[in-house]
């Protein structure tokens, strides 16, 4: 998914931590900086029920600017920590760089519609009308102002003299978050315990035969590029080839799909190293939902992050990709013989993470998509935003398994409703899914972690990044338009980017090329051998739905890593003066 999706939503909930009543109102204050609009407000009126409280925003400029809490704070302050009200000071005085033509953008597409409607009905204009109009264009003029994107600056660029907190919908709001992430850390504690237990099960690897997958192979390798034209669409896209020198031939090939607004260069680390160990290596750039496609949102020749139409052209591609090495294979002097196209692999990131899953077995399922996008305005899954444009497709049978594809790693993937339950149970190659703890964009318990269950495969693998994000594995592109900060590509990417590069060889040396001397690398044992606190890394081989669901509804309890979360406590709100 794309950076920008993830700026908003870290910006509007990206603490990861929910909102005890006890300071939502002031906390509110927060969530009107990413995900509020425009001209000249004065006053927060925060109210709930009957009882209404007004604030005065240069009260909220003399807290940023000096720490100093005034008579108009006092009665909201007292119910925060200290560290809560530092955490509030530095959200008021953070700067989000972003171009108010970007910002625009987005707010017009429909996903930043969706988001804009769940903000309106919390943030209200003075007369208590819905603040989706009166945000958005505060935010586009802060966002073109010299002082730039910043809560202040958005608060008194806000339509109406006033603006209006309710907290009765705050609430509500913030419990339903609390919810979901007390489910989540329950659940990945189950996991990563399972994990530790069936690794404490095992035997530890003889160090005299370490393999060490996560370093370089003994293979050079040579990159070309060439432009493909579809055969059958109206459709042309670039592809690297990145082919070993020296190696066994013909070489098994594997095939990275990029995720939204990402590029084929965000993988080349991953597509060199795989070359490295023997394997052909084929990079698309996805036309449609890839780097330039954000741009052109940006600057107007686009008016969709992605246009629904790229949940069929992504693994057409990639079937057109694999038309064509199978045709250079035998016509082509350079590559004649190279290849091997019965024993290919394909590794996806998100938006590629589906592209994997499609061509692996799993079609469309619009009864899903049907059912679960009914509730779209309510979600805190912001990859179902994306998923449910499918529903605008013609209704046809969408079935793009490939008989070439031997196996597939999905990072990160958005699959859950767009693919569900039904149809990821029809995938029976081998099959690796990755998931980030700490992934605002695609929650791995709702689509990494819960899916996991769903597959039948008897050769799979669910793999936990402990703190890893939506961003870990992706390396930065000269052409990506959108540059995620540190705090939300999370810790340690080069760490997060060898563990893939390792699984990824582990893996395909297993199932593509079938060396038994690789699987112990996939285990759970040889996981939590390499693991770090900063980055931890899990793996587990079987997870069942009740196994999911005793995780999930356990009496609550202290994760192992801990996540940064305190619980939703029933404390009152400030009184009313």
């Amino acid at each position: 998914m794309n950076c920008l999706f993830a700026s908003l939503f870290t910006a509007a909930f990206g603490t990861r931590r929910p909102i005890a009543p006890k300071y939502l109102g002031l906390f509110a204050f927060t969530a009107v900086c990413t995900a509020a609009p425009a001209f000249g407000a004065e006053r927060i009126y925060i109210t709930y029920g009957p009882l209404e409280q007004s604030v005065p925003i240069e009260s909220l400029a003399l807290f940023a600017k000096e720490g100093k809490i005034d008579s108009n704070l006092d009665g909201i302050a007292q119910y925060a920590k200290k560290s809560q009200l530092a955490e509030i000071r530095n959200a008021l005085q953070a700067k989000a760089e972003i171009s108010h033509v970007t910002i625009a953008q987005f707010l017009y597409t429909p996903q930043g519609e969706v988001l804009l409607q769940r903000l309106g009905r919390v943030i209200q204009t003075k007369a208590r009308q819905p603040g989706f109009y009166a945000i958005r264009a505060a935010l586009i003029l802060a966002a073109s102002d010299p002082e730039g994107l910043t809560i202040l600056n958005v608060l008194r660029k806000f339509p109406t003299y006033g603006i209006r907190i309710d907290v009765a919908r705050g609430f509500s709001i913030a419990n339903q978050l609390t919810s979901l992430i007390n489910r989540s850390n329950r659940t990945l504690a189950g996991v990563a315990q399972l994990s530790e237990a069936e690794a404490a099960s095992e035997p530890a690897i003889d160090p005299a035969q370490m393999l060490h997958p996560e370093q370089n192979g003994p293979y050079t390798w040579k990159k070309s590029s060439v432009t493909l034209t579809s055969p059958s669409r109206d459709r042309t896209f670039d592809l690297d080839i990145y082919l070993p020198q020296g190696s066994p031939q013909p070489a098994p090939v594997v095939v990275i799909s990029h995720g939204l607004g990402s590029d084929r260069l965000s993988f080349q680390y991953l597509a060199k190293h795989l070359a490295s160990y023997g394997f052909a290596v084929a990079v698309p750039e996805h036309p449609g939902s890839n780097a330039q496609q954000i741009q052109d949102l940006v600057t107007g020749r686009a008016s969709e992050v992605s246009e629904p139409a790229e949940f069929v052209n992504r693994p057409l591609d990639i079937k057109d990709l694999l038309d064509y090495l199978t045709q250079i294979s035998t016509t082509d002097p350079s590559y004649r013989g190279l290849l091997d196209l019965q024993r290919v692999g394909i590794i996806g990131q998100s938006f590629g993470g589906y592209t994997a899953l499609a061509l692996a077995g799993a079609a469309i399922n619009f009864a899903q998509l049907d059912k679960d996008c009914q509730r779209e305005n309510e979600t805190w899954n912001l990859s179902l935003l994306l998923q449910c444009r499918a529903r605008s497709l013609a209704r046809n049978q969408y079935n793009f398994s490939d008989p070439r594809i031997k196996a597939a790693i999905a990072i990160n993937p958005i699959a859950s409703s767009i693919l569900g339950e039904t149809n990821l149970s029809q995938i029976q190659i081998p099959i690796m899914v990755v998931g980030g703890s700490a992934d605002t964009v695609a929650p791995a318990l709702l689509e990494q972690i819960q899916p996991f269950t769903w597959l039948t495969s008897p050769n799979k693998y669910l793999v936990l990044l402990e703190n890893g994000t939506h961003f870990s594995t992706i390396e930065e592109s000269p052409q990506s338009v959108f540059l995620p900060p540190p705090e939300v590509i999370g810790p340690e990417p080069a760490l997060a980017r060898r563990y893939v590069n390792g699984l990824s060889v582990a893996f395909m040396e297993t199932y593509l090329n079938n060396k038994s001397n690789f699987r112990p690398y996939l285990e759970p044992n040889y996981a939590l051998s390499i693991s770090r606190n900063a980055l931890g890394l899990r793996i587990l081989r079987s997870l069942t739905p009740q196994q999911l669901q005793q995780f999930s509804s356990a009496p609550a309890r202290t994760p192992a890593p801990p996540l940064p979360i305190e619980p939703l406590s029933p404390a009152p709100i400030a009184p009313v003066r």
